[in-house]
């Protein structure tokens, strides 16, 4: 992996999605949008939106799953879900949840009525130093940072300036490629 560059799987920050911080909830599905209808180069759509500064540099990201919280807001009454998960609680329970807390309880419709008015400041996510790596760095060492830190994506930069995300899926669909080639294949 070691022969493998950053650089050479990333998707140019030109062909993500990208918002600046005065953006709503909605702006930023319709950049994701544009951003999934313009980059046919793969056979994953991009899932994320980049929340980006004044100067251009990322200051957040939005997940598809932040823009589902954002759209209920009593997910914010609950301790973080994904928590919930890692302590062992059955599907009962998480389920009760829905019943308990209301949880989707107003229409659609009306719900999503409330994203022109979401700033996506409130619902992005900082990135964390260990997801920023640099466009020559090898790959193996791109696979340690997304399996150690949990993370989809990573942000590439040159020179402290963002050029690009390395996303999960377009590393395991390049490993799964380098499998096929070794010759691993039964030939029955």
């Amino acid at each position: 992996m070691k022969s493998y560059k950053v650089k050479e799987l990333m998707v140019s920050l030109s062909k993500y999605a990208t918002v600046d911080e005065t953006a709503t909830l909605f702006d930023a599905v319709i950049a994701l949008e544009k951003a999934q209808a313009a980059y046919q180069g793969t056979k994953y759509p991009h899932r994320a939106i980049l929340v980006l500064g004044k100067d251009g540099q990322v200051t957040g990201k939005v997940s598809q799953t932040d823009v589902l919280r954002a759209l209920e807001p009593k997910y914010a009454e609950m301790q973080e879900p994904s928590h919930l998960v890692t302590y062992g609680f059955s599907s009962k329970f998480m389920k009760s949840l829905v019943t308990y807390y209301k949880l989707w309880d107003s229409p659609l419709k009306d719900l999503c009525k409330k994203a022109g008015d979401i700033s996506v400041t409130k619902l992005m996510r900082k990135p964390s130093a260990g997801e920023y790596i640099d466009e020559d760095a090898s790959l193996d060492e791109a696979i340690h940072q997304l399996v150690l830190g949990y993370h989809q994506s990573l942000i590439v930069t040159k020179n402290d300036k963002i050029t690009g995300i390395l996303r999960l899926t377009d590393v395991f669909d390049s490993i799964c490629t380098t499998m096929k080639e070794c010759g691993l294949e039964n030939n029955e």
